[in-house]
């Protein structure tokens, strides 16, 4: 049976499993770029076209996070089977829009950083617009919630991996098998 585009009581259909792993890969590689820039020295051309893709990965995370939080209202959710408790049902939605918000502030966060730094804010060969006016304070403080936020990330996507893990492996519920392609 062919994968429908939209989800069912039974499964997420194509375009919601397409929109969660490319996230992930977006995601994956904008970790990696920016822990990959140290390996560059200060001002070189390599250096600056890893935080430069670092920022154009960031930004289409933020693009695709609005379909994808649209895909999630819209859209019925498949039942997990064996059914979650009460508390499972809570703390996984929680995570989810966590992991949301993370989508959301960190490339908002990183925008505002470059805009107070009076940076260019490149898009894919575009220039986006400074979101505030230049103020090297102002900057810092922003430059420092991202960081602070980007490791929590860590932890949240950690926890999220974590928990697919033990659905599948442990409680055997087909949590994780919703989300693969093919099943």
């Amino acid at each position: 049976m062919a994968l429908s585009w939209k989800n069912t009581s039974t499964g997420y259909g194509w375009l919601s499993i397409l929109i969660h792993w490319l996230m992930m890969i977006l995601i994956v590689a904008a970790y990696v770029t920016m822990n990959l820039k140290s390996s560059f020295p200060k001002g070189s051309p390599s250096r600056d076209a890893v935080v430069s893709l670092h920022y154009m990965l960031g930004l289409s995370v933020l693009c695709f996070v609005w379909l994808r939080i649209g895909a999630r209202i819209a859209c019925t959710s498949p039942a997990i089977q064996p059914s979650l408790t009460a508390l499972q049902a809570y703390w996984a939605k929680f995570m989810h829009w966590m992991l949301y918000v993370l989508m959301i502030l960190l490339p908002i966060l990183g925008w505002l950083t470059l805009s107070a730094r009076g940076k260019p804010v490149p898009f894919f060969g575009a220039e986006l617009p400074a979101l505030i006016d230049k103020s090297q304070e102002i900057a810092k403080l922003f430059r420092d919630i991202h960081g602070s936020l980007a490791n929590t990330g860590y932890l949240l996507i950690g926890l999220h991996a974590a928990a697919a893990l033990y659905h599948h492996y442990i409680k055997r519920d087909n949590t994780l098998l919703l989300m693969l392609p093919g099943r």
